[in-house]
C-alpha cells in the first residue's frame, strides 16, 4: 500500500492522454527538443566568440612612492606645515 504500481502509472498516463491528446503531447515534446538544440547551439557560439578588447589601455594609479609598473604611475605628495 502507498507504493505506485505499474497499474497506477498506466491509469495516470491514460488520463494525461485523454486530457491533452496525443497531438499536444507530441507538439510539446518537439518544442522541448527544439529548445534543447537552440540552447546547445548558443553555448557552442559562446565558446567560439572572441573576447572584447578595450578601446583604450587601462590606467592604474600606484599610491606607493618609488614603485614601478607597466602602467601609468601617479604619486601624490602631501606637505604638512
Amino acid at each position: 500500500m502507498g507504493g505506485a504500481s505499474i497499474w497506477h502509472w498506466i491509469v495516470v498516463g491514460l488520463i494525461v492522454v485523454l486530457l491533452f491528446g496525443r497531438g499536444k503531447i507530441s507538439d510539446l515534446m518537439g518544442d522541448v527538443a527544439k529548445g534543447i538544440k537552440a540552447f546547445k547551439k548558443g553555448m557552442a557560439e559562446d565558446d567560439t566568440a572572441k573576447p572584447v578588447q578595450p578601446s583604450e589601455p587601462v590606467r592604474t594609479i600606484d599610491h606607493q612612492a618609488g614603485a614601478t609598473g607597466t602602467q601609468t604611475n601617479a604619486t601624490t605628495e602631501h606637505k604638512i606645515g
